[in-house]
């Protein structure tokens, strides 16, 4: 027979249960893990900026350029007719120089400035037995205007300024992010130019 106090009793119980229950069911629910966030640059971790694929200079065969995340980038619109030409040998010096230590030269042959007729593999082999090019060169390619090809167009928009003429010069910082714009008159020996690469070589 249940008795006023022992029903009294199960009431307290069952409403004990219930509060327990819900703060179970609230901690379960509290447990699960947030939605991942959005990666920056992509789920390869690699930065918008080098999301972008390219055909080599030497065979056209597409070259992604995220296997370059982490480095420094240092992208140079080119042309093999140029007054600024030569400055081809002191490129690849400092692609030689640093490339142990995460530098990368990028090189991207253009006509913008009618100083680039010939064929991809023309503009290859001028470079390789003229100057000794080894760095990584792409296809002929607009790298001003609105036929730029798209790193060129983030570029400049992240630079504010886009190539007034060949061997314009563009850093990008191991983050991913466009450090400075040096025109053509620029050396790659520059003492100034290269104070700015190695510091960014330094940073983590």
């Amino acid at each position: 027979m249940r008795t006023p106090a022992r029903l009294s009793m199960l009431r307290r119980c069952a409403t004990a249960f219930s509060l327990v229950a819900g703060l179970a069911a609230a901690l379960s629910a509290g447990a699960q893990p947030p939605p991942a966030a959005p990666a920056t640059g992509g789920a390869t971790g690699c930065p918008a900026i080098l999301q972008h694929s390219f055909a080599r200079l030497q065979d056209e065969k597409p070259q992604d350029l995220c296997q370059y995340s982490g480095k420094v980038v240092l992208v140079v619109n080119t042309a093999s007719f140029c007054g600024f030409t030569p400055q081809y040998k002191g490129l690849e010096a400092l692609d030689m120089k640093y490339r142990a230590r995460g530098l990368v030269v990028l090189g991207f042959p253009s006509n913008d400035f009618s100083q680039e007729s010939g064929s991809n593999k023309e503009i290859a082999d001028f470079c390789e037995s003229t100057f000794g090019v080894k760095f990584p060169m792409f296809a002929k390619s607009a790298v001003r205007g609105t036929d730029a090809n798209p790193l060129f167009k983030q570029l400049a928009q992240a630079s504010g300024t886009t190539p007034k003429w060949n061997f314009y010069k563009y850093l990008i910082g191991r983050d991913g992010k466009v450090v400075q714009a040096w025109s053509s008159m620029t050396a790659p020996d520059e003492a100034g130019f290269v104070s700015v690469i190695e510091k960014q070589l330094g940073a983590n």
